[in-house]
């Protein structure tokens, strides 16, 4: 089954930034998903709610 939340330390690599700062990332989203009324897990953030706001997308090689 694949994950539905993503770490700090994959936060921390998919925006390429201190591990401090994906934590305060984390909280921020976790507090915007709470005031939506959705439950949230400390240390973790929803996977689409995180690729969402961020816009991530993989990039795909050309053939």
């Amino acid at each position: 089954m694949e994950n539905l939340f993503l770490t700090v330390d994959e936060v921390r690599q998919l925006l390429g930034v201190s591990k401090s700062y994906a934590y305060k990332v984390i909280r921020k989203m976790n507090s915007e998903l709470r005031q939506q009324g959705y439950h949230t897990i400390a240390g973790r953030v929803s996977k689409t709610y995180f690729l969402e706001k961020v816009k991530y997308q993989k990039l795909e090689r050309s053939k």
